[in-house]
């Protein structure tokens, strides 16, 4: 094989025109397969023979990399599981709770809210209610602030220690959020006076996975409002260091490290 031209050689994708929009790369397209297999590693020119037989496509592509295969299917199966337990456990306390908001304000006892999740769809959030009922105007989002008038006695408390998120379990079940994962954010919201997307060029990058009840970020106390631009960087580089790191052991990690965080609160208002 060594002896063939330098026109035949491979160091990119074939794709596009010269792959006939197949959409897959061939196992000569890195430098360390051409040099195991004969090819002079250079790039690509315009000398492919129509006779060359075309490489046998990879089997399911995978888009989203380490979150892909039998991995998102673990993943997948680990929510189910521990989101049907959760909610079995936590089924009276959930019902005693919403009796409590209908008692404490008028208005529903859950509150659903658009936010983002993966690949950029938008889904409704489940959250106990800890606001007053038409405290916000239609079409806007406003994050919570220290001493938020609108936040009401019960929804204090219920914020203090996240119990606000506990039906986004029914969310997990949905296949709309993962136990662990980025936070879900609302459209539109801002920090520091622009909106998200604007402040990080890789905000995008989070909507590659699913949100998540918890996260790396929350764990490292990343949570709460984003009245500044760079706590919403410290917030997106978590999120994107989870994404790259992921693992089964990795979100079992930041469950147990979640428990003393919730005891722990910070930034929860």
């Amino acid at each position: 094989m060594s002896h063939l031209p330098r026109s035949l050689a491979f160091s990119g994708p074939l794709r596009g025109a010269a792959s006939g929009g197949l959409g897959y790369d061939p196992p000569w397209t890195s430098p360390q397969a051409g040099f195991r297999a004969g090819f002079d590693p250079t790039p690509w020119s315009p000398g492919f023979p129509a006779a060359w037989p075309a490489p046998r496509p990879r089997r399911s592509p995978d888009p989203h990399g380490r979150f892909g295969g039998w991995r998102a299917a673990a993943k997948r199966g680990t929510d189910l599981v521990l989101a049907a337990l959760l909610l079995g456990l936590l089924a009276l306390p959930m019902a005693a709770i919403a009796l409590w908001i209908r008692a404490d304000s008028p208005g529903p006892a859950l509150f659903r809210q658009r936010r983002i999740g993966r690949g950029g769809q938008s889904f409704q959030v489940l959250k106990f209610r800890t606001m007053h009922a038409h405290a916000t105007a239609p079409g806007t989002c406003p994050q919570a602030r220290r001493g938020d008038p609108r936040v009401t006695r019960a929804g204090a408390r219920l914020r203090r220690w996240s119990i606000d998120e506990w039906p986004q379990l029914v969310n997990v079940l949905r296949g709309e959020m993962s136990l662990v994962g980025p936070r879900p954010h609302a459209p539109g919201t801002c920090a520091g006076g622009r909106p998200f997307e604007q402040v990080a060029a890789n905000y995008a990058a989070r909507h590659r996975v699913r949100p998540g009840l918890t996260g790396l970020a929350q764990v490292r106390g990343w949570r709460g409002e984003t009245e500044t631009e760079e706590k919403l960087r410290r917030r997106i580089e978590s999120d994107l260091e989870y994404i790259a790191r992921w693992s089964l052991r990795l979100d079992l990690w930041i469950l147990l490290r979640t428990v003393p965080a919730l005891l722990r609160p910070t930034n929860a208002w």
